[in-house]
């Protein structure tokens, strides 16, 4: 279970900036997958990172009752002057995989599909190869929760039928929290939906009625 209590984000450039999310207020119950939807800019990128840790909010609270990963497709949480495999051993160490760090360099080579890159820094990598490491290295740990930016999205047909995949895979043992457009992906791995409009979250037990009002936000009938 993930409980989002009263949760208010703005970002501070040098004119000010608008609350991104307002008084943001659900709980995600276990085992259900969730879809996140909203307009371009409507904080389901900021939502995903406050959830998974990378990022804190101005007010509120994140409280985890399980372990979450971080976004998949997002990318920031690799060290760019390091190699894909040296990213691999460090995020390794930080959840408890050091004894197993052979095993999961492999899991994430085999899934990354990115050649030679993988012993090359972060930096060089354009960004489908970064969410390509980034979802590799995602699957590579079991968690309770996968939290995921558009990144079925990556990569050529083949690659985002084995994302897919990954996350079927993974139903009943784990549930998703999936940010994404692509509404046929949202009916085949999740139950419920949450709609982001104008820094305001509604959630939606069904995620076909969650649909239903984000076609409305956008005047789609």
């Amino acid at each position: 279970m993930i409980e989002v209590k009263n949760l208010y984000k703005r970002y501070h450039g040098p004119f000010g900036g608008g609350w991104v999310l307002r008084d943001v207020d659900f709980t995600i119950p276990r085992n259900v997958s969730v879809g996140i939807l909203g307009r371009n800019g409507a904080g389901k990128s900021t939502l995903l990172r406050l959830i998974g840790g990378m990022d804190v909010p101005d007010k509120g609270r994140v409280i985890h009752h399980c372990r979450v990963s971080w976004p998949m497709g997002l990318g920031g949480g690799l060290q760019g002057s390091m190699t894909g495999r040296q990213n691999v051993k460090f995020v390794a160490r930080i959840h408890g995989g050091e004894d197993r760090i052979p095993e999961l360099i492999q899991k994430v080579q085999d899934f990354a599909e990115i050649g030679k890159a993988f012993d090359q820094p972060i930096k060089t990598y354009s960004s489908g190869m970064r969410s390509r490491l980034n979802f590799g290295l995602s699957f590579a740990f079991e968690f309770d929760v996968y939290l995921s930016d558009e990144a079925t999205a990556v990569g050529d047909a083949a690659f985002k039928q084995k994302a897919v995949k990954a996350f079927r895979d993974r139903v009943g043992r784990a549930s998703i929290i999936m940010a994404s457009h692509q509404e046929g992906m949202l009916k085949q791995l999740c139950q419920s939906g949450i709609v982001l409009q104008n820094g305001t979250a509604t959630w939606y037990d069904d995620i076909n009625d969650a649909l239903d009002a984000y076609r409305q936000t956008i005047g789609k009938q």
